[in-house]
């Protein structure tokens, strides 16, 4: 019987962010085409070559880092492999999540099946088995540096190749000696360069800026939807959102953003009714979503471009080009993912802090209609107050994580490797504010729907408005103060399981509705 899983070729095709997650789900399966099982065979006879005229060629014969000029004979090439992979594994902390840790696999054989790395066949097969039957080892979280590739974070997720280590296994974590005696598999012998190449490469900084890239996208749509919201529930002006002011500054991002916004609000009988107001601007909060939510799309792209990039590479060292020329160069440094992980750590806290700005500008009760606190009878009733006090010290600690990881470079390797770049601290870093910047809009969310109770009976546009029917099928309208704590969780599940960007997906396609905008195709799809 034939699959009707859709399948991607490892080595050949062009991989994304995107269907590296839908790899990793299992709804689309990689696999390894006769060309690229030809071209890793061809790359692997030219290492056993280079071994038997014995001329020293770094990782294949030599030692690794400052022991690059030891020589080793042609006996042990194959115990060093081995060796490598045992006293690099020197990782701490909590493991990574399994889905990241999977990404890692798929980035790997990807970047070795486009044979410039010397591996074996029988190895990629492995890792291949190790993915599609979801056998995912356990690789602690700290101990890169993010040069000379992810060592250690690697040297964990191939330890299991050679029997050592642990992997998650039908639900439960186990030895990878206990994995062979219930499956059969033995552990491989790794031939010369293999080890070396399984652990140099950036794929663990490379499987956390995908997570970067898809969370961070989340966010920001939610920002543009909860920010339309809140423009309709404090009556904001539609104005800073014209076409004809964002042309005299064309900045791809605020651009999308100012078109996105327009369309969320169009139909709106809160916006129609004070469409000839007598106030002259709104705060920055309001008035400037196009600015800063553009500004941190702007960084959001500029990452998903060098992702793009690093997913498709060679990132390990040496590079096998034929048989007369081996380069031993630095594919493997994480800098250029590293500074833009930064950035987008940036990118993503100013989007907490301006939705933060929001739910403060909400509870003071200056917008005609709105009660202070967000609730009529306040006293006895803190109302929505102590909720913005949780905004303010998440938007506090992501500020404080905003320090460059990239900014920082500990020699290592005896002088060798004299510069990293700390990738893979940054990239960690930039997941944490994310998850931080995901409660935030939760928050804000809750708070746009509460003041758009006060705008009743007016309605707003038909995408607005199927937004806080979804919020209202979890929260209730606050009359008076519960346990806020509950409400909050309930928003968080609705960021992180995006069921309002499915419900205005699903309006759309019914109505016949858009929200495509000049620049959707960069924006919407990585």
């Amino acid at each position: 019987m034939v699959s009707s899983t859709p399948t991607f070729l490892y080595g050949e095709e062009e991989l994304s962010g995107s269907i590296a997650l839908e790899i990793a789900s299992g709804t689309i399966q990689g696999q390894l085409s006769n060309t690229a099982r030809k071209r890793v065979r061809a790359s692997k006879l030219v290492v056993e070559k280079i071994v038997e005229k014995g001329e020293a060629v770094y990782g294949i014969n030599t030692g690794f880092g400052p022991l690059c000029t030891t020589n080793i004979s042609k006996e042990e090439t194959r115990i060093l492999q081995t060796n490598i992979l045992k006293s690099h594994s020197v990782g701490v902390g909590e493991p990574i999540k399994n889905e990241i840790a999977k990404l890692m696999l798929i980035l790997k054989i990807h970047s070795l099946a486009k044979g410039y790395s010397g591996i074996a066949e029988k190895t990629l097969d492995r890792i291949l088995w190790h993915i599609e039957n979801n056998v995912i080892p356990i690789v602690p979280s700290q101990g890169s540096v993010g040069a000379s590739g992810d060592l250690a974070p690697l040297a964990h997720l191939f330890l299991p190749l050679i029997g050592f280590g642990k992997v998650f296994y039908e639900d439960t974590v186990i030895e990878t000696e206990e994995l062979f005696k219930l499956t059969g598999l033995k552990p491989l012998e790794l031939g010369p360069k293999e080890g070396l190449a399984l652990i140099n490469g950036t794929q663990f900084i490379t499987a956390h800026a995908i997570k970067v890239l898809d969370k961070f996208h989340n966010c920001l749509t939610h920002a543009d939807i909860i920010g339309a919201m809140m423009i309709e529930g404090l009556q904001g002006s539609i104005k800073p959102f014209y076409s004809e002011l964002h042309s005299l500054r064309p900045f791809k991002g605020n651009i999308h953003v100012a078109e996105r916004v327009k369309l969320l609000l169009k139909g709106s009988e809160i916006m129609e009714n004070h469409i000839d107001c007598e106030r002259v601007q709104d705060p920055y909060s309001l008035r400037c979503i196009p600015q800063v939510h553009g500004a941190s799309r702007n960084s959001w792209l500029h990452l998903k471009e060098l992702v793009q990039i690093e997913l498709n590479a060679v990132t390990d060292n040496p590079i096998i080009i034929n048989e007369e020329l081996t380069i031993s160069g630095g594919n493997f440094h994480g800098q250029p993912l590293a500074m833009a992980l930064d950035y987008a750590c940036l990118a993503a806290s100013e989007l907490g802090n301006i939705s933060d700005r929001r739910i403060y500008l909400a509870l003071e009760g200056n917008s005609p209609g709105v009660p202070k606190l967000l609730m009529n009878d306040t006293g006895i009733n803190s109302g929505y107050m102590i909720l913005q006090y949780t905004t303010a010290a998440l938007a506090s600690e992501n500020k404080g994580l905003c320090f460059p990881s990239s900014a920082d470079s500990i020699p290592t390797s005896m002088g060798q490797e004299d510069h990293v770049s700390m990738g893979s601290v940054g990239a960690r870093k930039a997941l944490r504010v994310l998850g931080n910047l995901e409660k935030i809009l939760a928050i804000e969310l809750l708070t746009a729907t509460q003041a758009f109770e006060f705008r009743k009976p007016l309605k707003s546009g038909i995408l607005l408005d199927e937004v806080h029917k979804e919020v209202r099928k979890k929260v209730a309208f606050a009359e008076k103060d519960r346990v806020f704590a509950d409400d909050i969780e309930q928003g968080i599940e609705l960021v992180k399981n995006r069921t309002i960007i499915q419900r205005i997906n699903s309006v759309c396609k019914r109505e016949d509705l858009t929200l495509k905008t000049t620049y959707s195709e960069e924006f919407e799809n990585y």
